[in-house]
Order: structure tokens, then C-alpha cells, then sequence
């Protein structure tokens, strides 16, 4: 916290909270007796109104998250942005950010980057959104990649990037700016192998380089369609590397075929 933000949390008529009794704690250590009131996911939208409605008397309101950003993948957009769409002011205040701190940690190339927010939480649905920034490396995108994860998905969202974006650079910083600070750095099947066996704890953000200068060759499709028919049929093979590669479902079809065809 620093010292504008306490004398903003003070002088604030209101304090809007993810968790009221984590900002409840945090006031606590630092004195602070504003009203608290819970906006979150859940009740933004029915909120709103009600809100505007103290900003328009001159009421000050404060929004607070409980880590990181408000709006960062976590609540408060919507809000926001009726604010501004009234011409009311609106002021940030500078705190912790996961997303740019792990940036500055990893080791990666800072910018540019793209941060991503939390991956779908089904390997399936997690699969298909990597392989669409995938897709969009093939085309030209290249930036350090950034998302969030909660800790008991760490390693199987690993294990999916690793099948979608390869032998990659990458992080995983967790609990930064607190206590348990950790950093590791390595290649995503080596990171991923690591977080099979070892649970992660706490909040944990994931970074991957950006893509390097590559052209998908017949021995690219083949490795990766011999890795998934190892592990499934044919048609989720196919399935699973047209993902990845956003190659023509025909193409790797017939690939797979050729495998399965060889001696």
C-alpha cells in the first residue's frame, strides 16, 4: 500500500471490495473504518446504478481488489466504464500487478507482450485458445505470451501449452511481491514436468516467449501426430494437431494416415 493509497482509502466515502473481509484485514493493518461493500462478479451489473448514483452527489467511491489490478481479471469494468461513457472522473491508483511484475522476472522478451487473462479451465476449451493465438503466431504475431492460472491447474495448463506451442522458453512466478516469492525458469515440458510432481501454491501467473522465426515442415506434423496417436485415436490425434498447428484438417489427416501406414 502506498501512502496516496491509504489517504485514498480513508477519505473515500465507500470501498467497493472483491472480498469484504480481505479488504476488511487490509484496512484493519492500516487503520482504515470506510464503509466496505461487496462488488464482484456475480453482483456488478446490479450495482451499477446504485453506484452511479453516489458518484453523481460527489459521494467518493473506492474500488479495491482483492490482489493485484481492479478490472485486471478481476471486477470492476463494467462499472468503470459507465463512469466514463457519464463524463464522472475516474483515477487509478499504482499497486502490484502479477502480470508485469512476472514480465520483469522471467527473463523473456519485455515487449512487446500480450497478456491473455485466465485460460478456459476445461484442457479441451484450453487446447482451442492456445492453438488460436497459435494460429495468430503463424500469421505474424510475435510477443511474450502472459496469463494467469490458479494453482491446482498449473500443471495440466502446462502440459497443454507445452503440446500447443512446443519446446518454448518460460516462467512460472507465484505469490510475487509476498512472502513465498518464487520464479522458475525453463522450457515448458521441463516446467510442466516439474509441476506434475510438485503441487504449485498460490497465485501464479505463466509466461511463455514469443514464437521463434519458423516454417511448419511434413517433419513438424509428423512428431506431433506420432506424440498424440500414442496417446488416442486417430480422429482425436487429427483433432488434437490441427489445433495446435492450425494446419487444414485434411492435411494432417492424411499425414496420419501415412504414419499409420508405415512399418
Amino acid at each position: 500500500m502506498t501512502p496516496r493509497a491509504v489517504a485514498v482509502l480513508r477519505g473515500a466515502d465507500l470501498a467497493l471490495c472483491e472480498d469484504t473481509r480481505v479488504t476488511a484485514r487490509l484496512c484493519a493493518a492500516w487503520g482504515i473504518s470506510t464503509r466496505l461493500s461487496p462488488l464482484h462478479d456475480f453482483n456488478e451489473e446490479a450495482r451499477i446504478d446504485g453506484v452511479m448514483a453516489l458518484l453523481r452527489q460527489g459521494k467518493r467511491v473506492a474500488l479495491v481488489s482483492d490482489a493485484g489490478t481492479p478490472l485486471v481479471s478481476d471486477p470492476g469494468f463494467r462499472l468503470v466504464r459507465a463512469a466514463v461513457a457519464e463524463g464522472l472522473p475516474v483515477n487509478a491508483l499504482p499497486g502490484p500487478n502479477a502480470a508485469v511484475l512476472a514480465l520483469t522476472l522471467s527473463g523473456l522478451p519485455p515487449q512487446p507482450f500480450l497478456f491473455l487473462g485466465f485460460p478456459p479451465p476445461r484442457s479441451a476449451a484450453r487446447r482451442a485458445a492456445f492453438a488460436a493465438t497459435r494460429a495468430a503466431e503463424r500469421a505474424g504475431l510475435s510477443a511474450t505470451l502472459i496469463w494467469y492460472e490458479a494453482p491446482h491447474r498449473v500443471a495440466e495448463t502446462l502440459s497443454d501449452l507445452a503440446f500447443v506451442f512446443g519446446d518454448r522458453p518460460a516462467a512460472v512466478a507465484r505469490e510475487l511481491t509476498k512472502r513465498f516469492e518464487e520464479v522458475r525458469r525453463d522450457s515448458l515440458p521441463a516446467l510442466a514436468a516439474h509441476y506434475a510432481l510438485n503441487a504449485a501454491r498460490g497465485e501464479v501467473t505463466l509466461v511463455v516467449g514469443p514464437a521463434p522465426v519458423e516454417a511448419t515442415s511434413e517433419l513438424d506434423i509428423d512428431a506431433l501426430l506420432r506424440a498424440a496417436l500414442a496417446a488416442g485415436s486417430v480422429k482425436e490425434a487429427v483433432a488434437n494437431v490441427t489445433a495446435a498447428t492450425g494446419l487444414p484438417r485434411k492435411q494432417v489427416y492424411a499425414r496420419a494416415l501415412a504414419i499409420g501406414a508405415a512399418p
